[in-house]
């Protein structure tokens, strides 16, 4: 009995130590998702004036098949900016994530387990 209290007061200590620290985080990547432009998936490039086609292209995969677009130089400049937004919210997105999982598995109760979940199984790397 014993024990258990004292499991329940150090999670408890522990809860208010690790909950601010990534709730602060969460808030920080969350304001930065608001700050994003445009995005978009694919992969823009600049094939220079001797490629034999197309000076400007934009391609993605739609259905498992490469799909292939002439583009404008103020499109290629555009789509290259959202190619990267999208990259960076990607990155955003997968560390929120782990925040989100890390709070859940360290605030809330966990059912009786033989074994602590480790950092890879949580998908925390």
């Amino acid at each position: 009995m014993y024990t258990a209290l004292l499991t329940t007061v150090l999670r408890f200590e522990f809860m208010n130590s690790v909950s601010p620290h990534i709730k602060a985080d969460y808030a920080r990547l969350l304001a930065q998702l608001g700050q994003i432009g445009w995005i978009s998936q694919g992969y823009a490039q600049d094939r220079g004036p001797g490629a034999g086609g197309p000076c400007y292209q934009w391609t993605r995969k739609v259905k498992g098949k490469t799909v292939s677009v002439a583009l404008s130089q103020p499109q290629y400049q555009a789509l290259k900016e959202a190619i990267e937004n999208w990259r960076h919210t990607q990155q955003i997105l997968r560390r929120m994530q782990e925040l989100s999982r890390q709070f859940i598995f360290t605030t809330l109760p966990n059912p009786p387990r033989r074994k602590r979940l480790g950092k890879k199984v949580l998908g925390l790397n």
